[in-house]
């Protein structure tokens, strides 16, 4: 297997490209898993899509598309918690693999914004979907979609600051 492609090796390619399938397996599997192990998940992910509607943001003008009844979809969002915790811990496992395989720092970084993201998103859905005694329901969904977006935001910096830190000398 000396053939390579360019500067990456071809058996570079292919240990990334599997565990990139091992991600999207997981992912599938877990999917699947909390279907099963969650008594009519199925059925309440379908009241969950079919309450969707045209709701004020609270305190504007401004419609926007989301549940008529926020608080009616626990389970919903239990599982969502679920799934969120389950695959950043996973994340944990697809970091090591990475580096194992010397994945290189942009691919490492990538799956740290990942973890972070995934974790972060199971923390948001508890403490804003699940636990939320603060706002009315409909500031509640509203709120916890803009802290979505900041995390996004947070784990591009995060890879930005570990690409930056990881800079070889030479380049600078």
């Amino acid at each position: 297997m000396t053939e390579s492609y360019g500067t990456i090796s071809y058996a570079y390619k292919y240990r990334e490209s599997l565990i990139g399938a091992v991600s999207a397996g997981f992912f599938l599997v877990l999917l699947g898993a909390l279907f099963i192990i969650t008594p009519g998940l199925f059925g309440r992910a379908i009241d969950f899509f079919e309450d969707f509607g045209s709701v004020v943001v609270p305190n504007t003008t401004i419609s926007l598309f989301a549940p008529l009844h926020p608080l009616s979809h626990r389970l919903v969002y239990t599982a969502t918690e679920q799934f969120c915790f389950a695959f950043g811990v996973f994340q944990v496992v697809i970091l090591a693999l990475k580096f194992a395989s010397r994945s290189s720092t942009s691919k490492k970084a990538d799956t740290i914004g990942n973890l972070v993201f995934w974790l972060g998103a199971g923390y948001l859905v508890r403490m804003l979907l699940l636990e939320s005694t603060r706002w009315t329901s409909m500031t509640t969904w509203f709120v916890f979609w803009a802290a979505i977006i900041t995390l996004i935001g947070v784990t591009l910096v995060i890879r930005a600051v570990i690409l930056v830190t990881t800079i070889p000398r030479r380049m600078i």
